[in-house]
Parts: C-alpha cells; structure tokens; sequence
C-alpha cells in the first residue's frame, strides 16, 4: 500500500510538472511572437470586445440571487482547481471539498432562480444544476463507500461540466459576464 501511495504522489508531481512546464512554453512563445493573439483579438473586436477593466458595478446592481450565484461559482471553481491540482486524501482535501460541495450546492440551487435567457422558464442551462445537484450527493456517498475512482469521476465532472462548460457560457455576448470584463 505505501508503494501504491508513493507511486501516486510521483504520479500527481510529475503532473503538475508537466501542467507548469507547458504553462512555460506557452508563455515564452508569446513573448516570443506577441502577433499569435492578433487574429483571435480581431474575431472578438467584430463581437463588440472593448478592452476595459471589469465593470464591478454591474455585480453589485445585479439582483442578490445573481450575486450569490456568482459568489458560489466562483469559490467552487478557485477551490476546485486547488482540489484537482492538490495531493487526495488529507485533512485539507476533505475540509476543502466540503467548503466545495456548499459552494456547489449554492450554485446550482441559486441558478434555479435565475431565468434570464428564457425569462419564466427552465433553459438547458438549469439540466447542469439539477444533476449537480443529484451527483454532488453521489458522489460523497461513493468516497464514504471507499470508491474513490467513482468520486474523482463525479467531481470532475461537476467541476467541467457545472463549472468550465457552464461557466463559458456566462460569457457569450450579451451576457453579465460579457459585460463586466469583455463588452
């Protein structure tokens, strides 16, 4: 068992070695050739991209259920990404992921409120939030089972699908986010 976890520990560092080495190549060929941005910049001018710091008083005129949504979104996606990137199985890990499952929870309930792509219906978008909201229990009964590949898959999941897919949406044109950084 204690060359299972080593070699596991080996497995995550060098991981991470790898995500910090290409996050280093990325950044030396674009200091390299900063004209490799041009061409995307050029779409986003044509979708109305206006470069400009974020326009925070937008959150704070938006309405509390839209707030709270984003305050969850946002500290389950940081925290998240300190879960998926951090060793398993430690004190931290188990303390941070319950902080998650809250922040998780937060999102997906608060998202039933809002209705603003079809304003008094369900949209697509709320299919995410009832499974998260069926997964993220799941989930925490398989590591109470010991099925910790089960657990990983489903959190992952969550934090793809509930967090990076979902989250991208909330920056099509026209949208809150959009506006606060992009539009």
């Amino acid at each position: 068992m204690a060359d299972q976890n080593m070699s596991m520990r080996r497995a995550t560092l060098g991981g991470r070695l790898g995500v910090l080495a290409l996050g280093l190549v990325t950044l030396a060929i674009l200091a390299a050739n900063p004209a490799v941005l041009a061409a995307p910049l050029r779409v986003l001018e044509r979708a109305g991209f206006q470069p400009h710091a974020p326009d925070l008083s937008l959150l704070a005129a938006a309405p509390l259920v839209i707030q709270l949504h984003i305050a969850g979104a946002v500290t389950a996606f940081l925290i998240g990404a300190v879960l998926l990137t951090g060793v398993k199985g430690t004190g931290l890990h188990k303390g941070l992921g319950w902080t998650w499952v809250a922040a998780m929870t937060l999102t997906a309930i608060s998202s039933l409120f809002i209705q603003t792509i079809r304003p008094g219906h369900f949209s697509f978008i709320h299919l995410i939030s009832g499974w998260t909201l069926i997964a993220l229990p799941m989930a925490i009964f398989a590591i109470k089972r010991g099925k910790v590949r089960q657990h990983a898959r489903n959190m992952t999941g969550m934090f793809v699908g509930g967090l990076l897919i979902a989250g991208l949406f909330t920056f099509m044109p026209g949208r809150l986010m959009w506006r606060v950084f992009l539009g």
